[in-house]
């Protein structure tokens, strides 16, 4: 019986590890970026060079993608509220804000 119990904790352990979370995190290896309201998720990211999509989330506040840093200067968006912006890296470390609200800013290391 106490084995199952520790077998049966540690599976819940780990599913809770792998849940996904509602905050900013890093370091999640994929190509699509989430705009929330106030943060980039995940941030940091690495990724393989391509195209990025940052998708806002719904519903949100009016925000822009604007790249600081970069090997290449790709375009920034429009600020949107909702909707998709693609965006194509090379190879590099890359970094955002939106211009709206201080403090919301991401790094993307392209590899």
């Amino acid at each position: 019986m106490r084995s199952q119990l520790l077998l049966l904790a540690a599976g819940v352990a780990f599913v809770a590890a792998c849940k996904s979370s509602t905050s900013p995190s890093g370091g999640g290896h994929s190509t699509t970026i989430s705009v929330e309201n106030n943060f980039f998720s995940p941030t940091p990211d690495t990724v393989p060079v391509g195209q990025v999509t940052f998708t806002w989330a719904t519903p949100s506040n009016g925000h822009n993608v604007t790249w600081l840093t970069g090997p290449t200067t790709p375009g920034n968006s429009q600020t949107m509220q909702s909707g998709t912006f693609p965006a194509t890296l090379q190879a590099g470390t890359y970094t955002y804000h939106c211009t709206i609200h201080a403090g919301m800013n991401g790094t993307i290391v392209v590899q």
